[in-house]
Order: structure tokens, then C-alpha cells, then sequence
């Protein structure tokens, strides 16, 4: 397999991630020398728009892959009012793929209203070597210092208004009045970092991590708390299951499918702010019901292998392939956004 790297950009207000730039010409260099069967595209940014031009322009089967509610985040930016321009571009987007790729049935239904088309579930795995409860550390629970009873909340993500966290930060303060041994670790970076460790200077902020020691915090926590309602999936929350944490997650995304609640965690009505700060502190108060609801979300983190969903990304492939020659001609229409 051969990797082309492009040149990018810091997305504004995620600097730590980047956004490739316009690449169009380089790409129908590329793909005249080695013409590809399909191009699957999974980022509508300018990188994107270039390699759905350019498969266009050659004819090329594209698949696509919705990953991110970009549509949803302009809310949370005082830009609310753009939130339909970039909904069209995004369906605009999306349907002048062959396929679109999405996680759950709920995110199928939600862009079906929207008129996205050709829409298709394909789930997504989780690596259950790497996160795994055997990589639980008293040395990590020590550098928070957490005894061993000490229940311990996580959160994994970036720290961003799009995240929810107003609702993780109540319901540990709630915890805390009753429990004060309670401790609240969030592993992530982000634009709020300096404002959340200012309002909750007991907390622990881990920062970004990866590989092991993303394993190890994941495994050494206790309980997996995680408010955002603003994911297509969240693969932390599988992250979390595999290492052996119940969940606590709104009835949204992963969670929806996954989550049982009190057997392996609890789902919780979207928006219902209450719901979760009780579901937390019922949680934190029965340490064996946690740790049992723990193994069955391990459990049930090893039916989710890798291996079954490649096989369903090969399959939406070539289904788009074999309908290819069906395909209108390439219009004026793709080399314009609709905005």
C-alpha cells in the first residue's frame, strides 16, 4: 500500500488537529498512473471536496464515510446561524457519493431526515488487546491519588464546549458531597482545558494519551462518564467497555447500541440532566454492582472485532463499483459547492 502525504492546515479552535488542503491536481496525477477501483473519502474538508472532484472528473466510484456532526458544532461557537449552510453542504456533500457509510441506524434515521441518500450502517470495532482490564496500574491510580476503594470517574475526549461537560463536572460535585474520596480524571486536550482546571482545581487532568498509557488510564479507572451528545459514534466509549468499565452515556451514538442499562452500565434519556447526575451517584454507591457491570461490558466489547466490519466496508466498495456504470455523467454541478 502506498501513502501520499499532503500539506494542512490547524483546524480554528482545534489546533491540535489538522485539515488538508486542496489537492485536486495531484490527485488526478495520482490516480492516472494507478487508478484506483473506488476512492473512499471520510473528510468533507477541502482535502475531501478535491478527491470527490477529482474521482468525479475520472470517473471513479467514490464511497463516503459521515464521521463528524460538523452541523451540530456551529451551536456551540456562536455561529448557530450557520448550521444550515453547512447541513447543505454536508448533504450536497454526502450524495454525490455512491454510498455513505454511517454508524448507527439512529445517525441513518437523523441524516435521512435531512436528505442525505444512500445511506448504509456499517458499526465500528474496537481493539480489545490493546484496551484491556489487565493494563489497570496502582501506579497510575497513585499519581491520582486514588486508594484503593477510591471509585474513580473518567472521561475521555477533548475539552470542548461540544463535549457537554458542564453535566460531568455537577454530577462528580454531586458525588463528591457524599463521597469525598470520589476522584474525576479527564485524559484529553482542548480549547476549555484552562477554564475547566480553574473551576475544578480537584480534578485531574491527564492531558492527551496515546498507545499504553491511553490503555492504562483507561483501565485503572472505575467508571466511565461520558455527556457529549454531539458524536456519530464515540469510540472512547467502546475504548472504555473493552478496558472494563461500565458507562454512563446518553441514550445517543455507540451507547444506544451498546450500553444496557444495569448490566453494563446505564443509558440515559438525551437531555435529561437529572437522569444522569442520579445514574452517577447510584453508580459511585454499589462498588460490586460497578465492578460487575464492568465485566459484562468487557464481555461484550469481545464481540465487536475488526474483522466483521472490514468485511462490510469491502462489501458497500464494491456494491458501489458494481453500480458505477448506472451513474449519471459528471455535471457542472460537483465543481461548485452549493453555498
Amino acid at each position: 500500500m502506498e501513502e501520499h502525504l499532503l500539506p494542512g492546515l490547524p483546524i480554528p479552535r482545534y489546533s491540535e488537529l489538522r485539515m488538508g488542503l486542496p489537492a485536486r491536481s495531484r490527485l488526478l496525477r495520482l490516480w492516472r498512473e494507478a487508478r484506483p477501483d473506488v476512492v473512499h473519502i471520510a473528510t468533507e474538508g477541502p482535502l475531501g471536496w478535491s478527491a470527490l472532484r477529482a474521482a468525479r472528473e475520472l470517473g471513479i466510484p467514490v464511497s463516503s464515510e459521515f464521521r463528524t456532526n460538523f452541523h451540530m458544532y456551529s451551536g456551540h461557537y456562536g455561529i448557530g446561524w450557520l448550521q444550515p449552510l453547512v447541513t447543505r453542504y454536508l448533504r450536497w456533500f454526502h450524495n454525490n457519493a455512491g454510498v455513505t457509510m454511517v454508524p448507527t441506524d439512529g445517525m441513518r434515521r437523523e441524516l435521512d431526515a435531512l436528505g442525505f441518500e444512500r445511506l448504509q450502517v456499517v458499526g465500528r470495532g474496537v481493539d480489545t488487546v490493546r484496551f484491556d482490564p489487565r493494563h489497570r496500574s496502582d501506579d497510575v491510580r497513585a499519581q491520582w491519588g486514588a486508594s484503593a476503594d477510591a471509585p474513580v470517574l473518567l472521561c475521555v475526549g477533548r475539552l470542548a464546549a461540544e463535549k457537554n461537560l458542564d453535566v460531568l463536572l455537577d454530577a462528580w460535585r454531586s458525588v463528591k458531597e457524599r463521597s469525598p474520596i470520589v476522584r474525576l480524571v479527564l485524559v484529553g486536550d482542548g480549547p476549555l482545558r484552562a477554564e475547566l482546571m480553574q473551576r475544578c482545581p480537584d480534578a485531574i487532568f491527564a492531558g492527551q494519551r496515546t498507545g499504553e498509557d491511553l490503555a492504562r488510564h483507561y483501565a485503572s479507572a472505575d467508571l466511565f462518564v461520558f455527556p457529549s451528545l454531539s458524536e456519530t459514534w464515540g469510540n472512547v466509549v467502546t475504548e472504555a467497555m473493552a478496558s472494563g468499565l461500565p458507562v454512563i452515556a446518553w441514550d445517543r451514538a455507540a451507547a444506544a447500541e451498546l450500553v444496557r442499562s444495569g448490566e453494563n452500565g446505564v443509558r440515559v434519556g438525551c437531555g435529561d440532566v437529572e437522569g444522569f447526575h442520579a445514574a452517577v451517584l447510584q453508580a459511585v454507591a454499589d462498588p460490586v454492582a460497578l465492578h460487575r457491570q464492568g465485566q459484562a461490558a468487557r464481555a461484550l466489547s469481545l464481540e465487536l472485532g475488526w474483522e466483521g466490519i472490514v468485511v462490510m466496508v469491502e462489501e458497500e466498495m464494491r456494491a458501489v463499483v458494481s453500480r458505477s456504470r448506472a451513474w449519471p455523467a459528471p455535471t457542472a454541478e460537483i465543481y461548485a459547492t452549493p453555498l
